[in-house]
């Protein structure tokens, strides 16, 4: 008696059925970069407003920073967009190379403006930031939203082996902390006049920023379109 064919039989939806798994991964990173985008946007435009009306040089800074990470995600979403149209994989072998060469060399970007901002205020140059209301209601929604992010975007890396969107999720991660330097330092002002709270605890984070930083520009891609260690 003939038998129905099974799933061993047929090895095109074996390899359709193993396949699926990769897929949700790249369709969840694509989503969390949409996310990114649309938050970074957003907090953006509110943290450079607070931050001219208070002349906070440090909320500025962290508007700025918002918009190098929607510049990083924008990048990495590229990368998934190219898997997710099931594009040529060498397309998508070099979407990955560059994508985390270039998530890597924003956050060096980053690294270096906190470092140059942090330090100009701390030597005494531009304005002392006054309170604001706004900037403290953005930081705490920051503070609590990114590290989130940050950590779905790593997990999601992990499973995918994407050194592209580990950059983009540490960027996510050092977001957090800026959320609380910039909080700290705008509630610290506001009660105790500590003024250069906020820009220490800035360039505490450099040298995780810079490392991750390297790493991204160190990424190699072998054949089968996953990322390996740097060598």
């Amino acid at each position: 008696m003939n038998r129905p064919p099974s799933t061993a039989d047929q090895p095109g939806i074996l390899l359709e059925t193993a396949s699926l798994p990769r897929r949700r991964l790249v369709r969840r990173g694509l989503l969390l970069c949409v996310v990114s985008v649309v938050w970074n946007i957003l907090e953006g435009i509110i943290a450079i407003s607070a931050g001219i009306a208070a002349g906070s040089i440090a909320l500025f800074g962290f508007g700025v920073d918002s918009f190098v990470e929607t510049a990083s995600a924008v990048v990495v979403g590229w990368r998934f967009t190219c898997e997710a149209r099931e594009r040529p994989d060498e397309e998508t072998e070099k979407a990955e190379k560059r994508a985390a060469r270039a998530a890597g060399s924003l956050l060096l970007l980053l690294a270096i403006y906190i470092s140059i901002d942090s330090s100009a205020l701390l030597l005494g140059y531009g304005s002392k930031p006054e309170s604001s209301f706004v900037g403290m209601v953005l930081t705490s929604v920051s503070l609590v939203l990114m590290p989130f992010l940050g950590w779905a975007k790593l997990r999601t890396a992990r499973e995918l082996g994407s050194r592209a969107l580990r950059a983009d999720g540490y960027e996510s991660i050092s977001c957090a902390w800026l959320s609380l330097a910039v909080l700290a330092g705008l509630v610290l002002n506001a009660a105790m006049g500590w003024w250069w709270a906020d820009p220490v605890a800035a360039l505490a984070l450099v040298p995780l920023i810079v490392r991750e930083g390297l790493e991204g520009l160190r990424a190699k891609v072998c054949e089968c379109g996953h990322e390996t260690q740097p060598g």
